[in-house]
């Protein structure tokens, strides 16, 4: 079974950064994309940022140029920083794993608990 551990968060203040990690354990072999997204609440899910096995990344318009996205492929852990925090960051971030093989499964996507992080003005 593959399991995602976020770690990271909290309060932060407005102008602030943050830093959050992301850990995959199981057997896995490989995994396609890891990203974050975030919901606030009334919100639905949204993507945030998203990195290849490759190292290509993919960043939300509403954060592009204050987030950094990157992965460690040989320990399956992902990490993501943010600059410039304003109350409109504030939500629960999701660490997800796309596209996870492990032993003879193939797991579409898989998610994180999620982590609160809270911006105060």
């Amino acid at each position: 079974q593959v399991q995602l551990v976020e770690s990271g968060g909290g309060l932060v203040q407005a102008g602030g950064s943050l830093n959050l990690s992301c850990a995959a354990s199981g057997s896995i072999f490989s995994i396609d994309v890891m990203g974050w997204y975030r919901q606030a609440p009334g919100n639905q899910r949204d993507m945030v940022a998203g990195i290849t096995s490759r190292g290509s990344t993919n960043y939300a318009d509403s954060v592009q140029g204050r987030a950094t996205i990157s992965r460690d492929n040989a320990k399956n852990t992902a990490h993501l920083q943010m600059n410039s925090l304003t109350p409109e960051d504030t939500a629960v971030y999701y660490c997800a794993a796309l596209g996870v093989r492990s032993g003879k499964y193939y797991y579409a996507a898989v998610w994180g608990q999620g982590t609160q992080v809270t911006v105060s003005s």
